[in-house]
């Protein structure tokens, strides 16, 4: 017998912005009074924004008082971009029960994380979770020098102008600590297939010993949607029709 999975509804009770590419979202209200943290440091939800039927997954920054912080990465284009930088404060949107990956091996006597700007707020957490030294490679546009905490060690690299990560290269010149360890990635799918490989076949690393997950997939250009849904989700809404009708109306304009 399945157990159907928890949604919540939440409310955008602020909005800030925490670097040029980074929007910070504050939410609550009611509908999180039987939200419960996994604990885990990397642990995500899916998030549902107005306008929008499938959930992208976030990172949770923090949980507490009964307010859960996202940390949003902004793009040129795409749904959730759009909407974060809009009128969102006060809005409704619905979250998935959290998960999360992150399962660091008691006896490891250090971890290295690696990551672009979207696998900040995870390893943020992180570093602020764990006691064994840490030490950071960190992918970004911006500076957000102050976003992790200071007794970290953290190499900044600057993203390149292309779009294209190169944190594959960056992993495989690591100069890796002494003894047992845990290791734990994420970013663009493509690297990440790339640096599996690499703990695998080059390192040789147990499974147990890393955690590589691919938050992105990177394209040639990112493309606007030919069919804005927005519009077509608030006439279906007030008209009364089912999510169903709703995709299939979006579906007609779109293929027409």
């Amino acid at each position: 017998m399945s157990t159907k999975a928890r949604h919540y509804d939440a409310q955008v009770l602020r909005r800030a912005r925490v670097s040029d590419h980074l929007t910070r979202i504050v939410l609550g209200g009611p509908g999180l009074a039987d939200f419960a943290s996994t604990s885990i440091p990397d642990e995500w939800v899916g998030l549902v924004v107005p306008g929008q039927f499938q959930s992208r997954y976030y990172t949770v920054r923090s949980w507490a008082d009964g307010e859960l912080v996202i940390d949003v990465v902004v793009h040129d284009v795409g749904l959730v971009t759009e909407w974060v930088q809009g009128d969102c404060v006060g809005q409704t949107v619905t979250l998935t029960e959290p998960k999360g990956s992150f399962a660091m091996p008691a006896d490891s006597s250090w971890v290295i994380l690696v990551g672009d700007l979207s696998a900040m707020p995870a390893m943020a957490r992180i570093t602020g979770s764990v006691t064994v030294p840490t030490y950071v490679w960190a992918e970004v546009p911006d500076d957000v020098s102050d976003y992790l905490p200071t007794y970290s060690s953290v190499h900044w690299l600057d993203a390149p102008h292309d779009g294209e990560s190169r944190l594959a290269s960056v992993v495989e010149s690591i100069d890796w600590p002494e003894g047992d360890g845990y290791f734990w990635m994420a970013g663009e799918s493509a690297q990440m297939r790339a640096v599996r490989k690499h703990l695998m076949r080059e390192r040789r690393l147990p499974s147990t010993a890393y955690d590589v997950m691919g938050y992105w997939r990177g394209v040639t250009a990112r493309q606007p949607r030919a069919v804005d849904p927005g519009p077509i989700w608030r006439a279906g809404k007030a008209a009364g029709k089912s999510d169903d009708e709703i995709w299939a109306d979006y579906d007609k304009v779109r293929d027409a």
